[in-house]
């Protein structure tokens, strides 16, 4: 039975002419109401025991009329003139099948009732009526022409077929045998090289006029029937693809058949290396006669206090030439030591390189350093520091608290950089504990608005010039009020979120990704 949403779809598509004729809509022979119900379901029917509404075939062509206009229009527009409008969250499925994007829809309601087409005979001027019946009487009397010489070529061909046996004479009183033997010859001759032709085949426009005339018949009867469906649409599913699931199976197939038809290729044994016994260096171990070789070289500099047995390995030019001077100053009294304690000659030489050693520089540190708020009342303290800038996770302090936290004087967290790679931050409370070089390594504070924060720190804690020397953050929950202070200075606010916890990673990473430039353009000696 024809569907008016599926002729809808397939006139849209094709382009075909729609007729809007005495409350009528008119497909070709079919026709419907203009308020007769489609199976399209409106959005939100037929949900929780609702009934179920559907939209008129009125409502659905009124719409594709008016597609380019916006949607507030088109609704107001509708409205205007009567007729029921499509609701928004409807119209860009109900488009895109109506257009032919889609194949389906899950609005369509394939259990509606639907209401029987009604067949449309188009009305035709009286000139085109006499000249089609002068055609259909001219094909019939050809036809009927046709027909009555087809029965007179039979009627012929009866009369010949009927033969008198009584005047049936044998071939021997009337014709001799080579007579006889003679025909048969030709017959045959004939028989080979000929095609056996029947008298009641017809040809010519005869036969052309009856099959132009059924043929007509045969065209009529197809443009009336409407193909429900075909070897491609009979295989398509709504809710299941199956390409995805056959391709893969034919592809590991033929991976298989290509496996087994390659020829295994035998591994290429290579010749094993000649092994090198290395000699084992054993550790060296004190001998008592080492002191006998140390006089030895010592004569051997001619006088010169060369150390043969010391080492200058990792030492710049300045210490190595302060380890000489110290070592020469060294030597007068080590040589007037008094005597019954052997093996002493040894103190010059060794203790410039002790001294040396302990003169070294300490090795300075890389560690960035992070400044909190002291109070309390700041969002992030020592409390909570870990899992704010470590785990990337908002936790109060008072929380923090009521699992039993303790305070701690300094943390040290770890950043992750990648699945193997952690570096390590300093964060403190205390600034006025930090030396000249610790404050080297300080690349951000967290602030909370008062000036009085920035009380002893360098640059005679003026705001402006500290941060422009250290990154600086402001943490505060979104809907509090952001502090003069904060708005009048150079700092990043991070706004916080009282119940989104999904949202400070996010959030969080706004701070490492902000410092990690700050440190690239002004502190790229530091570990990050």
């Amino acid at each position: 039975m024809a569907d008016p949403l599926s002729l809808l779809r397939q006139y849209n598509i094709q382009k075909k002419e729609i007729i809007e004729r005495e409350g009528q809509i008119i497909f070709g022979e079919f026709s419907w109401p203009k308020n007769v119900k489609t199976n399209y379901l409106k959005y939100g029917s037929g949900k929780k025991g609702a009934a179920k509404e559907y939209y008129t075939l009125e409502c659905l062509l009124y719409i594709l009329k008016n597609v380019g206009l916006q949607h507030s229009v088109y609704v107001r527009q509708a409205a205007a003139e009567d007729i029921p409008a499509v609701n928004r969250p409807d119209r860009k499925e109900l488009l895109a099948y109506l257009n032919g994007e889609t194949t389906t829809c899950a609005s369509i309601d394939k259990s509606a009732p639907l209401e029987i087409p009604t067949q449309v005979k188009r009305p035709l001027d009286t000139e085109g009526i006499e000249s089609i019946s002068k055609k259909a009487r001219y094909e019939e009397q050809q036809v009927q022409k046709v027909k009555e010489q087809l029965a007179a070529r039979l009627d012929i061909n009866k009369k010949e077929a009927s033969v008198n046996l009584d005047n049936i004479k044998s071939l021997s009183e009337t014709m001799s045998i080579e007579k006889i033997a003679a025909i048969k010859a030709k017959r045959l001759a004939n028989k080979r090289t000929t095609i056996k032709r029947n008298d009641t085949d017809v040809d010519g426009p005869d036969l052309r006029a009856i099959i132009d005339f059924d043929v007509g018949s045969t065209k009529d009867i197809i443009s009336r029937e409407r193909q429900w469906r075909t070897r491609t649409t009979i295989l398509q599913s709504t809710g299941k693809i199956f390409a995805k699931s056959i391709l893969s199976l034919l592809q590991s197939i033929k991976n298989r058949e290509e496996g087994r038809a390659r020829p295994q290729q035998q591994p290429i044994k290579l010749p094993e290396p000649p092994r090198i016994m290395r000699p084992v260096i054993q550790p060296a171990q004190y001998n008592r006669y080492d002191q006998e070789r140390f006089n030895k070289q010592k004569e051997e500099t001619e006088g010169f206090k060369i150390d043969t047995m010391g080492t200058y390995h990792g030492m710049s030019l300045k210490l190595v030439t302060e380890g000489k001077q110290q070592a020469r100053s060294a030597a007068i009294p080590a040589a007037a030591m008094p005597p019954g304690r052997p093996g002493k000659e040894l103190l010059p030489a060794n203790q410039g390189r002790v001294v040396n050693a302990s003169q070294q520089s300490k090795r300075q540190s890389r560690t960035p350093i992070i400044i909190i708020p002291a109070a309390l009342s700041s969002l992030i303290t020592m409390y909570n520091a870990r899992d704010i800038l470590q785990d990337l996770r908002f936790v109060t302090t008072e929380q923090k608290k009521a699992q039993g936290c303790t305070r701690d004087n300094e943390v040290l967290i770890q950043r992750r950089k990648d699945a193997n790679t952690t570096v390590p931050y300093r964060i403190i409370d205390n600034p006025n504990k930090l030396s000249a070089s610790d404050w080297a390594r300080v690349v951000a504070v967290f602030v909370m608005g008062p000036t009085w924060q920035f009380k002893g720190w360098p640059w005679d804690g003026n705001p402006v010039e500290i941060f422009s020397k250290i990154c600086a953050f402001h943490i505060k929950f979104d809907e509090m009020k952001l502090d003069a202070n904060v708005a009048r200075w150079a700092v990043t606010v991070l706004n916080m979120s009282r119940t989104k916890r999904h949202l400070d990673k996010s959030i969080l990473m706004t701070f490492w990704e902000k410092l990690d430039l700050y440190m690239l353009k002004n502190k790229p000696e530091l570990r990050f």
